[in-house]
C-alpha cells in the first residue's frame, strides 16, 4: 500500500509494510444499539465512512462480530473498491449469540472462520491486519491461538497479526511464534496500567492502539479533565485524544462515532496543542486513580 501524505494530527506510523495515519477511525458504533443489529441511519453510516476517507484517514478498525457482520458490510458498501492506502484492521476471537451477547470463539477453527467471515463481508482476498482478541485471564497461554493465526498468515489470508486485550507476558509469548505489529488494549488518562508496555512496544516499533479513550473516569477525574478543557476552550474528548497523540509516537487513535460532525470534531481535537503544564495536570489524573504504570 502507498504511504499517506495526509497532514492529520500526529502524522503516520508504519506497521510492517503498511503506513497508517495515527488518527484512525473505529467502526464499532456504526452498528445498532449495544453493537448489535443494523444502524438506525444506514445512509448516515455510509456518509461517515466516506468522510473518513475524504479526511485522509487511512486506518479503519472493525470486526465481523460488530453487528454481527454489520460494520464490515457497511464498509464494503461505502468504500469498495478500496483505495490503495486504506488499511483495514479487524479482530477475531469472539462472536455474538442470538441475544447479542459476547461469546468467546477462541479455537483454531473458530479463529479461521472469523478471518474468513471478515474477508467475505469486506470483499477482500487478504486482511491487512487481524488482531487476536483474548477473552480469558492475562496469565493464560495464548500459544495455540497464536499458532493458528500464524498459519493463516502463512497461507496469505492475513498479512500482519496484532493482539487485543493482552498482558505484557502474552505479548512476549506471541512474539516467540510470529511478529506482532500492534497491541490494542484499554488505556486512557485514568487507566494507565500499560504505560510500561507502551514504552516497550515503541522501542520495538510496534503500534499501541487504545480503546475507550474516555472510559472509566470517576466524577472527580472528569472534573479535572473538564478543567483543562475549559482552560483551553475545548472539550474533554478533544483533550483526552490530544493527550494520547502526545503520549507516545506509537499510539494510534481509533475513536468511533456514527456522526459526521462528531468525526470532524475528533480529528480536530486530536490536533489540540497541550502545553507541558497541561500534560502534567492531565498525568496527575492517572496518578490519583492509582494507575501509574
Amino acid at each position: 500500500m502507498t504511504t499517506s501524505t495526509t497532514t492529520l494530527p500526529g502524522g503516520t506510523w508504519t506497521m510492517g509494510d503498511l503506513t497508517v495515519t495515527r488518527v484512525g477511525y473505529g467502526a464499532m458504533q456504526l452498528a445498532g444499539p449495544h453493537v448489535f443489529g443494523p444502524p438506525a441511519d444506514h445512509d448516515g453510516a455510509l456518509d461517515v465512512l466516506r468522510t473518513v476517507v475524504e479526511l485522509g484517514i487511512t486506518h479503519i478498525d472493525t470486526s465481523d462480530f460488530y453487528g454481527p457482520h454489520v460494520t464490515n458490510r457497511l464498509i464494503k458498501e461505502a468504500l469498495h473498491p478500496y483505495t490503495e492506502d486504506l488499511v483495514i484492521v479487524s479482530k477475531v476471537g469472539g462472536r455474538r449469540d442470538d441475544e447479542g451477547g459476547w461469546v468467546p470463539a477462541q479455537s483454531p477453527a473458530e479463529l479461521r472462520q472469523g478471518v474468513l467471515d471478515n474477508l467475505e463481508n469486506l470483499g477482500l482476498d487478504a486482511m491487512d491486519v487481524v488482531n487476536l482478541r483474548i477473552m480469558d485471564e492475562p496469565t493464560a497461554s495464548i500459544a495455540e491461538r497464536m499458532e493458528a493465526m500464524a498459519e493463516l498468515q502463512q497461507e496469505g489470508l492475513v498479512r500482519h497479526i496484532g493482539l487485543s486485550t493482552v498482558s505484557p507476558a502474552q505479548v512476549a509469548e506471541a512474539q516467540t511464534i510470529a511478529p506482532v505489529v500492534q497491541v490494542q488494549n484499554e488505556y486512557n488518562l485514568a487507566h494507565r496500567g500499560d504505560d510500561e508496555l507502551i514504552s516497550s512496544l515503541a522501542a520495538q516499533g510496534i503500534a499501541y492502539v487504545p480503546y475507550f479513550p474516555l472510559g472509566g473516569f470517576s466524577p472527580l477525574q472528569s472534573a479535572a479533565l473538564s478543567a483543562v478543557a475549559a482552560r483551553l476552550s475545548s472539550t474533554p474528548m478533544a483533550v483526552a485524544l490530544a493527550w494520547l497523540v502526545q503520549r507516545s509516537p506509537n499510539i494510534l487513535l481509533i475513536p468511533g462515532t456514527s456522526s459526521v460532525a462528531h468525526l470532524r470534531e475528533n480529528v480536530a481535537g486530536a490536533g489540540l496543542a497541550l502545553s507541558a503544564e497541561d500534560v502534567a495536570e492531565l498525568d496527575a489524573i492517572g496518578v490519583s486513580a492509582g494507575f501509574t504504570g
